[in-house]
């Protein structure tokens, strides 16, 4: 997951957005998996694996030689014992064993959570759950299992609106920060832009992603470490009407006086240093524009974050 801050400026005034606030803000949550071996778990199938007669269990093949099993898809009976379900997966786990199948991913609807004892008899582990089902793994392949772990990192987001809002996590109590929040599944940096408008009420554009905090064991998340990317927006309108349930205050505030005052936190102050810089130097000195690329995989898009390279 990651937390995203951004900064809303206005060159003209030199003054930033801020805020003061109460509480955490609600956990919104986008997950990064290791990049190991990694059986596709839920995405595009590859082949269909069924078994012998009606009866068995029926899993798509991956890329990577692995199986998944979608009990929601399977055509169980609603009302399946343990005890049969286990009989069936037992089955099914030796029938890939002997194809030689390196993985099973076994996803389990919490309406058969009763299942998953049956699965554990069968060395089956928790990788992950979300609201309505879990997915356990089984390795099958030789030596030590090799399958990535679940989201290692939360994404953030803070916003600095070159005019800083800030927003505050429960440990900053009465403290000036950058607006921001977790990004939802699926978004990009320039989630910050909603996190303003959220919490400010200004509506703004992305501009530049600025700098990356990483920091582990963060509390609330879960186990997971944090990635907290800073990000430069413009501000579009500068009229402020904050969510109270966050924020006590929010004003805009001169940049020179973010950087020197007392009542914020030492990555606010440090990156209000690196506004002025980027004001005195060129916003070159600082900027890590983005350009959307397409990926090796057909039809998709990512967005790179780099600093500018010389005219050829």
């Amino acid at each position: 997951m990651a937390f995203y801050g951004c900064q809303l400026f206005s060159v003209l005034s030199r003054r930033l957005c801020r805020v003061r606030c109460t509480a955490a803000p609600s956990a919104r949550a986008l997950r990064l998996s290791a990049g190991r071996l990694h059986p596709a778990v839920g995405q595009g199938a590859d082949a269909l694996t069924g078994g012998h007669g009606t009866d068995a269990l029926t899993g798509r093949l991956d890329r990577f030689g692995g199986v998944t099993v979608d009990l929601a898809h399977t055509g169980l009976p609603p009302d399946i014992s343990e005890g049969d379900f286990g009989s069936l997966l037992r089955e099914g786990v030796g029938r890939w064993r002997a194809e030689g199948r390196v993985a099973v991913w076994l996803r389990l609807p919490i309406s058969l959570s009763r299942c998953a004892a049956a699965a554990a008899t069968l060395g089956f582990t928790f990788h992950h759950a979300r609201a309505d089902q879990a997915t356990l793994a089984l390795w099958l392949g030789p030596g030590a299992c090799r399958l990535p772990g679940y989201a290692s990192h939360q994404v953030g987001v803070a916003e600095e609106l070159t005019n800083v809002i800030s927003d505050c996590w429960f440990q900053t109590l009465n403290a000036w920060k950058f607006p921001g929040g977790l990004s939802e599944l699926g978004e990009n940096i320039a989630t910050a832009v909603r996190e303003v408008q959220e919490e400010t009420g200004v509506c703004s554009e992305f501009l530049s992603l600025l700098s990356v905090r990483q920091q582990h064991d963060q509390p609330g998340a879960f186990g997971a470490s944090d990635l907290y990317l800073i990000c430069r927006l413009r501000p579009l309108t500068y009229s402020i009407d904050f969510c109270t349930e966050e924020c006590l205050r929010c004003d805009w505030l001169p940049i020179a006086e973010l950087a020197r005052t007392e009542e914020t936190t030492p990555i606010t102050s440090r990156v209000a240093r690196l506004l002025l810089y980027g004001l005195e130097r060129g916003w070159g000195a600082v900027d890590l524009p983005m350009e959307t690329l397409p990926a090796v995989h057909s039809g998709r898009f990512y967005q790179l974050y780099h600093r500018g390279l010389p005219l050829a």
